[in-house]
């Protein structure tokens, strides 16, 4: 779906999803992909480490490139995971429990939106191979914005094109340096903590919960008058 130029920044409100380990079961996807590169070097890194230096930071090439002493940077470690990474995610992609469900119950009240670390080949996949593009107004992806998650700019970006202030976006992110970005933006966020982010600092977060399945309109109301923005639910 296109941007509706026509909603206005006074009276949008907006629904901002991650992707990965939200709409879509990818993290293990992505750790498998890691190991398969990783291994290439004699390494191997745990869930833990995983969870840790990839998932909650985003610096894990960063951190593996340093506490393991590889031959290639941080840049390349990335390069060669995203090729594997393309293949499993096709073999293995998966939503989230109650992903469709919770898209097709919050639609009618709110312009939803994806905002992600991840590339647009990928994102446009998932989104057609489980049929979601309908649900969206807009989809950013990592060729779309200046600096990644923990940065502000994804989730600064999905508000400008949804025609939303920032504050007027409820934010449902899995993971620590998700939340900050959001924080950063000046969303409200709703975290869904994964197996590989039940660790993580949710402190930023308004409300922590189990699965998409309690992501309501109602919560989103609650949670955005709680923030005293003054327009309803409703598109305009």
């Amino acid at each position: 779906m296109t941007q509706d130029s026509g909603r206005s920044t006074q009276h949008c409100r907006a629904i901002v999803f991650d992707l990965d380990g939200v709409i879509v079961d990818s993290e293990a996807l992505h750790y498998a992909a890691y190991m398969a590169v990783l291994q290439s070097f004699g390494v191997q890194v745990t869930a833990d480490e995983y969870a840790a230096h990839w998932t909650a930071t985003g610096r894990g090439p960063e951190y593996a490139v340093q506490t393991y002493a590889l031959p290639v940077d941080a840049h390349t470690l990335r390069a060669l995971k995203d090729p594997v990474y393309h293949d499993i995610l096709r073999q293995r992609a998966a939503l989230m429990p109650g992903a469709t469900a919770a898209l097709v119950r919050l639609q009618p009240h709110a312009a939803l939106a994806i905002a992600t670390n991840s590339n647009r080949q990928d994102v446009a996949f998932v989104l057609d191979h489980f049929n979601l593009r309908q649900f969206f107004t807009t989809v950013v992806t990592r060729e779309d914005y200046a600096e990644a998650k923990p940065s502000p700019d994804a989730y600064l970006t999905a508000a400008t094109r949804v025609g939303a202030a920032p504050g007027a976006c409820v934010v449902v992110e899995d993971s620590y340096r998700g939340i900050l970005a959001a924080h950063r933006a000046g969303a409200v966020v709703v975290a869904i903590p994964n197996p590989f982010t039940r660790g993580s600092d949710f402190s930023l977060a308004a409300e922590v919960l189990h699965s998409l399945d309690e992501l309501t309109a109602t919560l989103v109301e609650r949670l955005l008058v709680a923030r005293q923005q003054p327009v309803g639910l409703g598109r305009s």
